[in-house]
């Protein structure tokens, strides 16, 4: 078992999983980094990664983040590798393709979006989707974020 297995260290390490690894896993990663600070440590994959989406490089950028150098990665370079505070799949797919015991997570939530890479029609009916489902993760990561700060605040009195 690898050190990282047997001890987490720094900062809570979030793993955002989604199947293509090619928007919405891509979106959240890029969100918690933004918003999260130096809070967390964020991450994404995919179970069937796809390479990122071009429509998602370019809906992040349109709201100040920029990922250009993000990769799809899949779950298994980190499985066994990495300990994650929290698992958190952002589409059923991945969720029930994921393994139930994925070592060393803490939390696993279940955060359900619309694929925007499925997303059919003109360049700018493609890009609305792209940007709802980007507006849509952006505000889920705002509740998490607020959340553990609730969780640390209550923790902290006790």
């Amino acid at each position: 078992m690898s050190a990282d297995l047997r001890q987490a260290q720094g900062r809570p390490k979030v793993l955002f999983l989604c199947t293509g690894n090619s928007a919405r896993s891509q979106m959240a990663e890029a969100w918690l980094r933004k918003l999260g600070g130096d809070r967390f440590e964020a991450y994404s994959a995919g179970t069937d990664p796809k390479g990122v989406n071009p429509l998602t490089i370019e809906v992040l950028r349109e709201a100040g983040v920029d990922i250009p150098h993000a990769t799809s990665k899949h779950f298994k370079q980190y499985f066994g590798h990495v300990v994650f505070h929290y698992l958190i799949t952002v589409c059923a797919e991945a969720d029930a393709a994921c393994p139930v015991n994925f070592p060393g997570v803490r939390h696993r939530f279940k955060w359900s979006f619309d694929d925007p890479a499925a997303a059919t029609g003109t360049r700018e009916e493609k890009l609305a989707v792209f940007r709802r489902v980007r507006d849509e993760i952006k505000g889920k990561i705002e509740e998490f974020l607020a959340s553990q700060a609730s969780a640390s605040h209550a923790k902290a009195r006790t």
